[in-house]
């Protein structure tokens, strides 16, 4: 008997435990109220910014938190001449650790290389 309740409390144990995070919309910096979510497995709590800029000023700012895959937890940023996104997360795996929003995106600096852009017919 005392088997059979060590194989079930084994196999139950990894479903009965589950992460809880903070979750919160995507919403203008300072605007969102985090509520608490169960996450599924396999999940990790996060916290995610998306910075839009447009000819080097501010044009967006947005934050959330909720649950997130770990392949979800990138920092990264696409440049295209006169308009730049820049995304940072930050993830972590116990209870109610996203409770910081993701930090401000780093100063980036160009990487040396060219892309070939359009204006109208002209081309270089």
């Amino acid at each position: 008997m005392h088997l059979l309740t060590l194989v079930l409390g084994i196999v139950l144990l990894p479903q009965a435990y589950t992460l809880t995070c903070y979750e919160c919309s995507m919403g203008t910096s300072g605007s969102c109220i985090s509520t608490e979510r169960d996450c599924p497995s396999q999940t990790q709590c996060g916290a995610v910014r998306v910075v839009s800029y447009a000819g080097g000023l501010k044009q967006l700012d947005i934050s959330g938190k909720s649950c997130a895959l770990p392949e979800e937890c990138v920092t990264g940023s696409v440049n295209f001449g006169v308009a730049k996104t820049v995304f940072t997360s930050e993830c972590c795996s116990s209870n109610l650790c996203n409770s910081q929003p993701a930090p401000e995106p780093p100063a980036s600096s160009p990487n040396g290389k060219q892309c070939f852009t359009c204006d109208g017919q002209t081309c270089t």
